[in-house]
């Protein structure tokens, strides 16, 4: 028998402790705690959350970014790993299912990042991670290319749960991807990237996605987006003034719940920082698919035939009877394999 759940979720739309890894640790702890105290199920959290997004390789040219890239790199932390874990016993102790978006040190690499997404359950397991696919425009200064070793829906308890990165949800494939496998939980994680095109309106870009990934696929979307704080704006401009009257521009975080007819539940937040609050009911996805089920009736996969490399991609692999850990393979608190060992 089906057996869909209703539930509150909840998206934390705000500024990470810029580039210090414990303190923004310590943030996310008590803005989970808040969430689950207002009832929520399940928290959302913005793209590399911990801890700060890369604006410098915006307002500034890749020489004078340098050695913010430095900071990153050391700021960045390891999945799975000591800070990830705290999280996760934090989001066990309030019963609460999590996503969020980090930077991610390769363990062997320690200029190779990561911007990833790691999913947990309400009992504390890590489920996954997931690194974006592609990084968009000034980002590939920074972070390397992921893979869809991870591209995979979690099934949770409040339903099967998926989650794409900032421009990963323009990506009709990926998102095309984690439809077929029965999301109906999505997670769009985000920064406020105030120093797009003049004419370009980023929280309006952002709820567009959302809504034409519900609508299309007759699903619910939790959008978390981060804020550009005073912080962040003083430590960009103390060397190049010009970056504060770039990163304040307005319009340019959404945060908000979309339903599967492609319209927000409740209120959404724009800049500001906060938690947006909604209540799903998963019921609600049922109906619609009556006239647009694009991973089943409504579709010719006869014609149409999607393919997903789910290898991990790795810089050497090696065969042998080689003394290799095989724990290095798997998150300890999923058990989840992730392949041949990455080097």
């Amino acid at each position: 028998m089906l057996n869909l759940q209703t539930f509150k979720a909840a998206a934390v739309q705000a500024a990470p402790v810029f580039l210090d890894t414990n303190a923004t640790v310590d943030k996310v702890c008590r803005l989970i705690e808040e969430a689950a105290d207002n009832g929520a199920k399940l928290v959302a959290f913005p793209e590399v959350f911990i801890s700060g997004y890369p604006y410098w390789s915006w307002v500034m040219n890749p020489i004078d970014g340098s050695p913010w890239f430095e900071k990153l790199c050391k700021s960045a932390i390891e999945v799975p790993g000591p800070e990830i874990q705290k999280i996760a016993q934090a989001a066990a102790r309030h019963h609460i299912n999590v996503v969020i978006g980090v930077n991610e040190r390769n363990p062997n690499g320690i200029a190779t990042l990561y911007n990833t997404l790691v999913t947990i359950s309400d009992e504390g397991r890590i489920l996954g991670r997931h690194r974006k696919l592609v990084p968009t425009w000034a980002e590939k200064l920074t972070w390397a290319n992921g893979d869809a070793s991870s591209l995979k829906v979690h099934q949770t308890s409040i339903g099967p749960l998926g989650a794409l990165a900032c421009g990963e949800n323009t990506n009709t494939l990926a998102r095309f991807a984690l439809l077929a496998q029965g999301e109906l939980v999505h997670i769009a994680s985000y920064i406020a990237l105030p120093v797009a095109p003049k004419d370009y309106d980023m929280a309006e870009a952002i709820r567009l996605r959302a809504s034409a990934h519900c609508f299309e696929g007759k699903v619910f979307t939790i959008v978390s987006c981060s804020t550009v704080s005073e912080e962040i704006m003083d430590a960009m401009s103390a060397t190049h003034p010009e970056a504060r009257e770039i990163l304040a521009r307005p319009n340019s975080a959404f945060s908000g719940i979309i339903g599967p007819d492609g319209r927000v539940v409740g209120e959404p937040l724009v800049d500001k920082e906060g938690i947006v609050y909604g209540e799903i009911d998963l019921n609600r996805c049922i109906q619609p698919r009556q006239m647009h089920d694009i991973t089943g009736h409504y579709n010719r996969f006869d014609i149409f035939d999607l393919q997903v490399n789910r290898r991990p991609l790795t810089a050497a692999r090696f065969h042998g009877n080689g003394q290799e850990d095989e724990a290095l393979n798997v998150f300890p608190e999923s058990g989840e394999s992730f392949g041949e060992r990455e080097i």
